[in-house]
């Protein structure tokens, strides 16, 4: 059972299959999923699909409001095969997109620092990856308000649900880096 993160504004959870509505109101938004390399959903029956076979994994949450409990955006720490950013055990990669709607918020590095701290305090990580496409500022931003530092670019990575290459950013923080920045 997936354990929730509660932040301020925020409430990190499981997916739920009745989740597939509000899912596909923001993944079908043309800005959404192209700049994180997947295409914009195109019904609700492909976005319960998604639900059952790709965001109701281990370790993959849905962002939602404290207030409505709708579902505005996906979190995950993606982790063995579901990452090529590290082969390490103890490693993970940090991915994450927003409805459009809730844009220049905040809530984003809100939902990625709770995250953050439970690779690092629950789940023993030693370091946490985050990657973004050449072009998509907005996460960039997001990666360098939370700290990450850069680690390489990469030319010509496959983008296979858009059929395309791609320039990728890569980014890591460490535990070491995590601890320094973190106020408790």
């Amino acid at each position: 059972m997936i354990k929730d993160f509660t932040t301020e504004r925020l409430v990190l959870r499981a997916w739920r299959r009745e989740d597939a509505d509000s899912l596909f109101r923001y993944a079908s938004d043309p800005r959404i999923g192209p700049a994180a390399g997947w295409p914009p959903h195109q019904t609700v029956e492909e976005s319960a699909h998604i639900i059952d076979t790709v965001l109701f994994q281990p370790e993959s949450y849905a962002i939602t409001l404290r207030d409505t409990d709708e579902a505005i955006g996906a979190i995950a720490l993606k982790m063995g095969d579901a990452t090529d950013l590290t082969d390490r055990a103890d490693e993970c990669e940090l991915g994450y997109w927003i409805g459009v709607d809730y844009w220049g918020r905040g809530l984003v590095p809100e939902a990625c620092r709770e995250l953050i701290r439970h690779a690092f305090e629950d789940l023993g990580m030693r370091a946490v990856w985050c990657a973004y496409y050449d072009g998509n500022h907005k996460s960039a931003r997001v990666q360098d308000k939370l700290g990450f530092v850069f680690h390489h670019t990469s030319d010509n990575v496959p983008v296979p649900q858009l059929g395309e290459d791609r320039t990728g950013h890569v980014n890591l923080m460490t535990r070491d880096t995590w601890e320094a920045h973190t106020i408790r």
